[in-house]
């Protein structure tokens, strides 16, 4: 194996699952009591690894506070549409860690993973050091590695101070829309965040900016000029135009019609169009290369209709079942504004099963919903030490004038929901959201 050292750690000698699993949970018990946003740690770490930050392939760097996972799955679809290699970090996962590390366009596996985490722990030495930080050590060791024409990198948690602002030099950078979430960490305003994502920005790197509030895209604009950093921004440099089948990209090297992007939501246009940019800037964004990049993404848990599973077996017959891990303001906003166009289109009785952590803002993630839902249900997301209650959740739904109970689990609502459209001559849709971490679980359990 590529990865493994003539000295392996002998407690990593399986090729299950377990053996990666074991050596995350000790990891987690190096993690800081508090989210510690700094980047000494990564650095001390790094170092001890020989700095394989400076041996990846040309980085593009995405921050944002929505879009930043689908605008990376456009952009790699379209890279390997032009026949590029590419590897991906991405976070959080969904079902297994594997997810978050794609090596030259394949998750990685066990084995390498396993060897990769030992190695970092070994090199840690029981150091404090946040699990984020310990497995982005381990991907770049990953990237380091592995040849590859191109490594694109999402980042966690802001983007100034997060762990994979370790990269000195990107090909790109990437900034999508910036709205209100993590204030704890981030700041209270859209300005004090928008410096945060800002933070990616580097010296004469070009900086593709998305939509943004006028609050935002200023700080963002101004961090650029003091980095000399090329901007190439939304509304400005480049723009989307909707058609009716499809949709059209203006920017500086020219215009492309292209179908509709695969990804469902209004949003994704212009995540889509984010990419294409890169793509532009790249020297790669040929029309076969663009329609492949926004037909062939893949991104789960963002508006994912699920066709198959327990899940649909317990639904009313012709039921739809959605799935969204969008968990903040600006995605209930977007989620809500393509629920009013399929209820245009093909009206049926909506309901929705939403479970969130304690640490967003219902209220305002609950709020665009109001006069489409016929009842929201709401659970606890089950092993979750952070989650929101079903009965505050239900309480906040009530608050908002949306009709709301509060069940045991996500099967509960489905059977609930069957036997309140028995009778009903037109089956439901049906929406699961609020979290990733339950969208996670759910697709783990519906197989």
């Amino acid at each position: 194996m590529m990865f493994r050292r003539n000295q392996r750690p002998p407690d990593v000698a399986g090729t299950t699952s377990a053996a990666s699993d074991a050596i995350l949970a000790r990891l987690l018990d190096l993690h800081p009591k508090i989210i510690d946003l700094s980047l000494d740690r990564m650095v001390r770490l790094l170092d001890a690894l020989g700095n394989p930050e400076r041996n990846l392939p040309p980085v593009i760097h995405i921050a944002g506070t929505n879009g930043k996972g689908s605008t990376g799955a456009f952009l790699r679809a379209g890279l390997e549409a032009a026949g590029k290699t590419v590897h991906a970090y991405t976070s959080p996962h969904l079902a297994r860690f594997h997810e978050r590390i794609r090596l030259a366009g394949k998750l990685i596996s066990e084995d390498d993973l396993a060897d990769l985490l030992a190695e970092c722990e070994a090199a840690n030495e029981d150091n404090a050091i946040t699990f984020f930080e310990v497995t982005t050590v381990a991907a770049l060791l990953a990237f380091s590695r592995i040849p590859a024409d191109y490594c694109i990198l999402e980042v966690g948690l802001g983007g100034r101070l997060d762990a994979t602002n370790i990269i000195g030099s990107p090909a790109l950078s990437i900034i999508t829309p910036v709205s209100l979430d993590h204030q704890s960490y981030l700041g209270n305003t859209l300005a004090e965040i928008a410096g945060e994502k800002a933070g990616i920005i580097k010296p004469s790197v070009p900086v593709i900016v998305g939509r943004q509030e006028e609050e935002a895209l200023k700080v963002i604009a101004d961090t650029a000029i003091r980095n000399r950093a090329p901007v190439h921004a939304f509304g400005a440099d480049w723009s989307i135009r909707r058609e009716s089948d499809g949709f059209s990209i203006q920017y500086p090297d020219g215009l492309l019609d292209l179908p509709r992007p695969v990804l469902p939501g209004d949003h994704q246009f212009e995540n889509a169009g984010a990419a294409i940019m890169a793509l532009s800037l790249l020297d790669l964004d040929s029309e076969h290369v663009a329609t492949q990049a926004v037909t062939r993404a893949e991104w789960p848990a963002r508006m994912q209709r699920l066709r198959e599973g327990p899940l649909l077996d317990a639904a009313p017959d012709g039921s739809e079942v959605w799935l969204d891990g969008g968990h903040n303001p600006a995605a209930g906003e977007a989620i809500a504004t393509l629920i009013a166009d399929m209820e245009e289109q093909t009206p049926k009785p909506f309901y929705m099963i939403c479970g969130m952590l304690n640490t967003k803002d219902p209220m305002g993630y609950l709020e665009p919903f109001l006069g489409l839902v016929r009842r929201i249900y709401c659970v606890s997301i089950p092993g979750e030490t952070a989650t929101l209650e079903a009965e505050d959740l239900m309480d906040v739904a009530l608050d908002a004038d949306i009709d709301a109970i509060a069940v045991e689990d996500v099967a509960t609502a489905i059977r609930l929901i069957a036997g309140e459209e028995s009778t009903d001559l037109e089956p439901p849709r049906i929406l699961i959201c609020g979290s990733l971490y339950l969208a996670g679980r759910i697709l783990r359990e519906n197989g």
